[in-house]
């Protein structure tokens, strides 16, 4: 699901909301083990964009 949510992401990126939206739907998807790399690979493509949304959840990922 990782794969799926770096396609759809990058899709929404243009509204806080959806992005919001489609971000949590992907963490709700995604394995408890890989949530941690979705958390790095967000940060790294949006974290200039969403920091606040991203730190909402994705406390325990480095930035």
């Amino acid at each position: 699901m990782i794969e799926y949510a770096k396609v759809i992401l990058p899709k929404v990126s243009f509204s806080r909301e959806l992005f919001e939206k489609e971000l949590r739907k992907c963490i709700s998807w995604v394995e408890k083990d890989q949530r941690s790399e979705l958390g790095k690979w967000c940060y790294e493509q949006f974290g200039a964009l969403f920091p606040d949304i991203l730190s909402r959840y994705f406390k325990n990922v480095a930035a």
